[in-house]
């Protein structure tokens, strides 16, 4: 009964208005189906687009090959590893990091009530970051991952840490903390890089700590989906109670809230979301931060309808995005993170000028 009274008041609807509800029902069905479906078509043009020709009907060839399915044509090996060695894992890859960063921007923005926040907040990507470059320069870059998402686990250990020692954890205390924690990961990284990086490594930390998804593998695609499953699952479950911190603090223990376990909880389940995508695909910057805001355009603030729509919108996004970063300059390739910064900033001052955003400050 709680959790419907919060969705009705941030859906500003009443029983008195059924009409009104069910059109916006319908409107945000339609969203998240033509959303869904852009999702698919992106991902397997994704797959098509490269230096060598691949055909929709090899895609789908390979992949019911793979599945076992009888009655195929035929599809030549060497394309055949495009698609399912090369391809197909980092347009899956790119669609899972995007769809958890999305996710982990919303909750975020919600429970620190916050429009600014995104999933790096708590220093996260510098820790990460610190642990990534470490196992590049001792050479064991198959430990990346490992190590990436170990460096934000601890960034995070760190960030709470700190803010405990004045007292109580409160919001505004952690993102502090989180943002001196960002700065010592950032300089112990760069003391790492100046000191002991040198040709091809210094080339390969370059790349990750701009955000790529050249690496991605079905290893990383198994990390990701893993971890969205999981984690994100679990956070898009618990989309009535984030609605409760719409109205602050307060407004959420008249409800039956435990303020504080909910908010560390989901916190907690941010870091573990976002350490798992960082691990994989490097400090890929804005799809957390731009994301959520679009999307409340289109579903309203009711997070039952902004997270399923920010999952699927972050996932084409980054589609999207890789697929231009790794084709516009061929034979060169960008890192991912350059291109969603040149989307991102354009679309950041857009929002920072528009009511809705002066609506959240």
């Amino acid at each position: 009964m709680r959790d419907g009274s919060v969705d009705g008041l941030v859906d500003g609807s009443v029983a008195a208005q059924p009409t009104r509800r069910g059109t916006g029902a319908g409107r945000y069905l339609g969203w998240l189906v033509l959303s869904i479906v852009a999702l698919v078509l992106a991902a397997a043009l994704a797959v098509t687009i490269g230096p060598a020709d691949v055909s929709l009907t090899d895609v789908a060839a390979s992949l019911g090959g793979h599945a076992g399915l009888p009655g195929l044509p035929a599809v030549p090996p060497l394309t055949d590893s495009i698609v399912w060695q090369l391809r197909l894992p980092r347009v899956l890859t790119a669609a899972m990091v995007g769809a958890g960063l999305a996710l982990c921007g919303a909750v975020m923005q919600s429970v620190t009530r916050n429009p600014l926040a995104d999933p790096y907040l708590l220093g996260l990507s510098s820790g990460a970051s610190l642990g990534a470059v470490c196992v590049v320069i001792l050479g064991v870059s198959f430990a990346l991952p490992a190590a990436a998402f170990l460096g934000a686990l601890a960034a995070l250990v760190a960030t709470l840490s700190i803010a405990r020692v004045g007292g109580t954890i409160t919001p505004g205390r952690a993102v502090l903390s989180g943002l001196a924690i960002a700065q010592l990961g950032a300089a112990g990284t760069s003391f790492v890089i100046f000191w002991a990086a040198k040709g091809d490594s210094y080339r390969e930390i370059l790349n990750w700590l701009l955000g790529s998804l050249a690496g991605s593998s079905w290893t990383t695609v198994a990390i990701s989906a893993g971890a969205l499953a999981v984690v994100g699952t679990g956070i898009v479950l618990a989309a009535t109670r984030l609605d409760a911190f719409t109205f602050g603090d307060t407004a959420a223990a008249s409800l039956g809230i435990d303020v504080n376990r909910t908010r560390w909880a989901l916190l907690a389940a941010v870091a573990l979301l976002t350490g798992a995508m960082v691990s994989v695909s490097g400090s890929i910057g804005f799809v957390g931060l731009i994301l959520p805001h679009l999307v409340r355009g289109l579903s309203g603030p009711g997070h039952r309808r902004l997270l399923p729509l920010a999952v699927v919108l972050g996932a084409l996004f980054l589609v999207i995005a890789d697929t231009v970063a790794r084709t516009v300059f061929d034979p060169r390739e960008l890192p991912v993170g350059i291109i969603t910064a040149f989307i991102g900033v354009p679309v950041f001052i857009v929002l920072i000028k528009s009511r809705k955003a002066a609506a959240w400050a």
